[in-house]
Order: structure tokens, then C-alpha cells, then sequence
């Protein structure tokens, strides 16, 4: 932390700091993680992260990438088969904002727009009123994610951008979501409305790797895809009156208040539309 410190915050941290969130430096690290002698780092990396190795399949890994997108035993995230559940698509520290026009994410001082997030202006004018839900993915969580809701998904659009480092220090500094290399999926859902499910790359994530990437029926609880190494982001876009969240969650609104979830847990309700 002290290092991230150093370069986001110290002007001659920030001259080293580019280089390090450029995409040839993240692909370079990516294929060193995919090498067979990055194995030896996944034991210091277990001790460090506490991470509880009798909850994961470990039977063929070949690298630190491997073990890094590990799946986990069947049945330790179970995902609610009620059509009205709001389920977390992924495990991570959820932060939840409004949506208003024009302006939506107010993160650690750093706002930000839709339109800016979608590069599509139109896109975005369709959550005016709605709900941005911020999940910030550490090293120590699973990095597996899923559809939150079955629906027809369009083809993925992929934006190219940078690679910060997701942690509050440069959240604090750069208008990271909106920076970083990303992809995103418009999904008009069956219980939720039209939808945006994102994944943001972060300093180290050289790929986001995505099931299908083509327009598709998906399903609830069907594995999206996966993050290799760096801590990372999902971001789901709601839009007005479809849902309804959980009280914890609502009392912490547009509070930069993170909550710790785990993919398949139930985070709100569909709103019941009146006549």
C-alpha cells in the first residue's frame, strides 16, 4: 500500500506510475503469471491472503493464473431460483449510487457520468433515476462472476483505456471506472428491465475474459466469465423502478460505504410496477 501510495500520490511517483498502468507492461505481467514457474508464487500468495484453499478446486493448476481464476467447490454459491431476487453477480465490496442526470458515481471525490462509463450517450440516458452498483474485487476474492438475471444480452463491446489500480488511493486521484480498459454487456433482462453488467480491468489485469462474447440468451447464475490477476471491478447499471435494495444497502447510499458480498447473494427485490 505504501508503494501505491508513493506513486499516485508523489510526483515522481506519478512519472513511474505511467508506464506501469500501460497495456504492454499488464500483458507482460499476464504472460509471466501464465508460465509454469509462477507456480512458486502461489504459496506466499495463499499465506498472505488467508485465502482457504479446501474451498477451491485445485486439481489442475499450472500457474498463478490458474490458481488466481480458481473455481470454487460446487454448491458455495448458491444463487437464488426466486425471479425476484436481486442476486450479487460476483464476490466483492459492494458500493451503491443513484443515478441523476448526467452525473452518477461520486467515489472517494471522483464523480463521474454514464455517458463517460458507456461512451454512448444514448445508452446511458436510459438509467436516468436508477441505480449504479460498484462491486471492487480484491486479490483475496473469488474472480469468477456470473449473470445476475436471465435475459437476451447484446454483443459485448470492448473499451480500450488504461490500468489503474482499483484501491481507494487512486480512486482518490483519477477518474479510474472511467479511464480504465473495460467491457460491458447491455442484457434486457426478464425481471429487471434493460441492464448494464461491466467489468473493469485494474493495474496487472492484462485480460477480462468473457463466455460470450456475442449476442445471446443468457441465464441467472450462469457463469460471465473471469478476471486474471489484479484486483478488479464489476459495475451493474439499473434502471428506474425495477428494483428495490436490500435496507442495509439503501441506508448506505451515495455514501462511498463498501459492503462485503459474495456472488449469488440476495441484494434487493424486483419492484412491483403499479397501474
Amino acid at each position: 500500500m505504501n508503494i501505491l501510495r508513493f506513486l499516485y500520490k508523489n510526483k515522481i511517483g506519478r512519472i513511474l506510475l505511467r508506464p506501469l498502468i500501460s497495456k504492454p507492461v499488464s500483458d507482460l505481467c499476464g504472460k509471466m503469471l501464465d508460465s509454469r514457474i509462477s507456480k512458486v508464487l502461489i504459496g506466499p500468495f495463499v499465506k498472505k491472503n488467508a485465502i482457504r484453499l479446501s474451498d477451491s478446486q485445485i486439481d489442475d493448476i499450472h500457474s498463478f493464473n490458474d490458481f488466481f481464476c480458481r473455481r470454487l467447490k460446487d454448491g458455495l454459491r448458491p444463487v437464488s431460483k426466486a425471479e425476484s431476487d436481486l442476486s450479487a453477480p460476483c464476490d466483492g465490496l459492494l458500493s451503491v449510487y443513484e443515478i441523476k442526470k448526467d452525473t452518477v458515481l461520486n467515489v472517494k471525490q471522483s464523480r463521474y457520468s454514464i455517458r463517460r462509463l458507456l461512451r454512448s450517450k444514448k445508452l446511458a440516458e436510459g438509467f436516468n433515476g436508477g441505480y449504479a452498483l460498484v462491486f471492487r474485487l480484491c486479490v483475496n476474492h473469488f474472480h469468477r462472476y456470473m449473470y445476475f438475471d436471465s435475459g437476451w444480452k447484446y454483443e459485448d463491446r470492448i473499451l480500450d483505456g488504461v490500468y489503474h489500480t482499483v484501491r481507494p488511493v487512486a480512486l482518490e486521484e483519477f477518474p479510474v471506472y472511467v479511464e480504465n480498459s473495460r467491457q460491458y454487456s447491455v442484457i434486457d433482462t426478464d425481471n429487471f428491465g434493460r441492464a448494464v453488467q461491466m467489468e473493469v480491468g485494474a493495474m496487472l489485469v492484462g485480460r477480462i475474459i468473457n463466455e460470450h462474447p456475442s449476442a445471446c440468451k443468457v441465464l441467472r447464475g450462469e457463469e460471465k466469465g473471469h478476471f486474471e490477476y489484479g484486483g478488479s471491478t464489476i459495475i451493474l447499471l439499473l434502471s428506474k423502478d425495477r428494483a428495490v435494495l436490500r435496507q442495509d444497502i439503501l441506508d448506505n447510499l451515495n455514501k462511498s460505504i463498501e459492503i462485503p458480498v459474495i456472488m449469488g447473494e440476495v441484494i434487493g427485490k424486483q419492484k412491483t410496477l403499479t397501474v
